[in-house]
């Protein structure tokens, strides 16, 4: 599997970018960019994923999961859910990705569909899904009211509510 590194300078080598263009786009120095591409540094924060990935012209899921990513899925309200899809495909989170809970399982990735109000997901946000029908801790799931499905957030195990998934990540479009 490529690693993140060699594929921020693959992007960044089809961009035609040197490493301290692509630094300045993205507001760090051209060091984090070689101990980026060195994989020196591991870790990389939401913020950062997302203004490379805009800096490199390219999906946040292609800069993680290279150009063989999966096609985005659609978060909606009724309907099947994005791991249920039909062109729905499982990725497994790539361990330099901070998540709002330790995440082991495969997981997916999708965005609010069209017309819909995930609050307080917004419209273009990317969305990193782990489907469970358990209460992990304290976070934001996707759970079902009614006929419908909605994000909300939980400081204990509902007793009365189904859980589908739990927010892994968001990212919020530059």
């Amino acid at each position: 599997m490529e690693s993140l590194g060699s594929r921020i300078k693959q992007l960044r080598l089809r961009a035609k970018l040197n490493k301290a263009a692509l630094a300045r786009k993205v507001g760090v120095s051209d060091v984090t960019i070689s101990y980026w591409e060195s994989g020196a540094i591991k870790q990389i924060g939401h913020e950062r994923l997302v203004a490379l990935a805009d800096a490199l012209d390219c999906s946040l899921a292609t800069l993680l999961e290279g150009d063989s990513a999966p096609e985005l899925l659609t978060l909606t309200h009724t309907g099947p859910l994005p791991w249920e899809q039909v062109q729905a495909t499982t990725i497994k989170v790539p361990s330099h990705l901070p998540l709002n809970i330790d995440w082991k399982a495969p997981c997916v990735m999708a965005t609010p569909g069209q017309g819909t109000d995930f609050s307080p997901v917004n419209a273009g946000d990317l969305l990193l899904l782990g489907p469970t029908h358990v209460f992990h801790k304290a976070g934001h799931y996707v759970v079902q009211r009614d006929d419908r499905f909605v994000i909300e957030h939980f400081t204990k195990a509902p007793s009365d509510t189904s859980i589908h998934a739990v927010l892994l990540a968001q990212w919020h479009p530059a």
